[in-house]
């Protein structure tokens, strides 16, 4: 038997598509073993102020299909000391919280790995649509994202054609690249610009495009991540040098929201399942991640420690299609 009796849930930092589905999972998973389940609004900073309610079975239905999530989150600032780290602890004992289920990025992890260095039993849960937690393969939000950017750039595609233009797209992505990268090769892109790797304007982005009209291309699409930014600038410095009609679209939050894909329902659901079974078995301050296609769980101070680069081979592989 588990001396756990009453879990705590929030999710913390940007919103990601599948954050409900999570939350539905620990609340069913938790009921379903006989634990009471708190709800923490607004991450950290509700767990701070104590914004804090009991979850049901009805109080998680109809939201599996629903973008955002319904904790709704905030980033929490003061979380980052040591004052903040104890109001939480004493928070969770006011509300009978014996363990804290945390949904969310690297930064909420840190948070959560603080709680459990000061006795509060913490379980991780990977969501961010950047997919750049180190530890898992996959995190949930991404394919989401993916999908939602793929889908406005064919639509970009379309009138790029009509007028013969190139279109600068901005997609998210602080530190890496993931959705870039993978969204330039499903959508054809000339050129795919990530902040994992330098580039020169005339050498990546330039000389492609004037290659492409040389061979009878009637339209271009440039990928920047929005760690490297600059799309506006990037369209006037094509239409300067190549006399090619130039627009850029910053995508901006419309990747963050939406009505999750099946694989992210499927993937939160078992994330969020796994993370109350160890729960009920005494295991916890362990993160919940996809190796090998297959949900896992790590020490959360080791997982912190992992890091997670860019596939070489797929760069290569978006340049040779590119051609």
């Amino acid at each position: 038997m588990s001396d756990i009796k009453t879990i705590g849930v929030l999710t913390s930092g940007g919103d990601a598509p599948g954050m409900n589905a999570a939350i539905r999972a620990v609340v069913r998973t938790g009921i379903h073993h006989g634990f009471k389940v708190m709800g923490i609004r607004k991450g950290y900073n509700g767990l701070i102020n104590g914004d804090i309610t009991e979850m049901t079975l009805r109080s998680v239905s109809d939201i599996v299909h629903r973008g955002g999530t319904v904790l709704q989150t905030a980033r929490c600032l003061s979380f980052k000391t040591e004052e903040g780290i104890l109001r939480g602890i004493s928070m969770a004992k006011v509300f009978g919280i014996d363990a804290l289920v945390v949904i969310g990025g690297d930064g909420s992890y840190r948070g959560a790995k603080e709680l459990a260095k000061h006795g509060l039993p913490v379980m991780g849960i990977p969501g961010t649509i950047d997919n750049d937690i180190g530890c898992s393969e996959y995190t949930v939000g991404y394919d989401t994202a993916l999908n939602t950017a793929q889908d406005a750039l064919d639509k970009i595609r379309d009138t790029a054609y009509s007028h013969e233009r190139c279109s600068v797209l901005e997609v998210m992505g602080r530190h890496a690249g993931y959705i870039a990268l993978n969204v330039g090769i499903a959508c054809g892109a000339e050129s795919i610009i990530l902040p994992e790797k330098s580039f020169e304007i005339d050498k990546d982005i330039i000389k492609p495009i004037i290659e492409g009209r040389n061979r009878g291309k009637k339209h271009y699409i440039v990928i920047i991540a929005e760690g490297v930014g600059g799309a506006i600038e990037v369209a006037k410095e094509i239409e300067t040098k190549t006399g090619i009609e130039a627009r850029a679209t910053i995508l901006g939050h419309i990747q963050r929201g939406g009505s999750p894909t099946v694989y992210d329902r499927v993937m939160a659901s078992m994330m969020g399942a796994k993370a109350v079974e160890l729960l009920k078995n005494n295991v916890f301050n362990r993160v919940i991640a996809l190796k090998d296609n297959k949900v896992v769980d790590l020490d959360i101070v080791e997982a912190l420690e992992m890091k997670k680069e860019i596939d070489n081979d797929i760069i290569e592989l978006s340049k040779i299609l590119s051609l």
